[in-house]
């Protein structure tokens, strides 16, 4: 199955009332592919954005699209309900990043996770951290840009999926197989880390 997926022109899908997308679900489940082609209008511009941040170029991350959505299609009739499909979707994106990674062997070992993850609660690092609060200008949506690259995987999943999808909590633990208080004390992590990577250069304008 072939899919025109590409990062050029790409808008957010209108979203669909309750009734609509369930209808659009129950087509899609009995592999009608022009109910899908209206599924991947839906979602495709959220699934590669987030991809293109998991995997290191453009490229990968449309070959990674187009494959989640092969996917999707394939084992639609699968698809049951009781999660939400975008967590469902958002699943098979994240496993397939990952794989991907594992077999470049591009692991990134996140030293800070060894202690305390499981479980632990953390408060949310304040507000002013996150990155949308800061990108007033080209420069500094640079510097966050920067800062969730240089983040391990485990980290920028979890940011990526509350800050930029809006997710909730047992959303993402859902999406990324996780204990809750794992993905808070992640999100705890990830905000601090951007934190540190911010403040030289919110010092910088302070001094100017």
């Amino acid at each position: 199955m072939e899919l025109a997926i590409g990062a050029k022109g790409l808008r957010l899908g209108r979203r669909l009332d309750v009734g609509a997308e369930e209808a659009l679900l129950e087509r899609c489940r009995r592999q009608d592919v022009e109910a899908f082609g209206r599924f991947i209008d839906l979602y495709q511009a959220r699934v590669l954005g987030y991809v293109r941040r998991m995997v290191p170029t453009t490229e990968e991350a449309e070959d990674v699209t187009q494959e989640t959505f092969v996917r999707a299609f394939q084992s639609f009739d699968r698809f049951d309900g009781r999660a939400n499909v975008r967590t469902w979707l958002f699943r098979i994106a994240h496993n397939l990043c990952i794989d991907r990674a594992r077999r470049a062997d591009r692991r990134v070992t996140e030293s800070s996770l060894t202690e305390g993850e499981e479980g632990d609660e953390y408060d949310v690092a304040d507000s002013r951290w996150q990155p949308e609060t800061f990108v007033m200008n080209a420069e500094l949506a640079e510097v966050v840009e920067d800062g969730i690259r240089g983040m391990s995987e485990k980290l920028r999943s979890v940011l990526l999926l509350h800050d930029r999808e809006d997710m909730a909590y047992d959303e993402i633990a859902q999406t990324l197989g996780l204990p809750v208080g794992t993905v808070k004390s992640r999100l705890f992590l990830a905000r601090n880390h951007l934190q540190k990577v911010l403040r030289p250069y919110l010092d910088g304008r302070e001094e100017a």
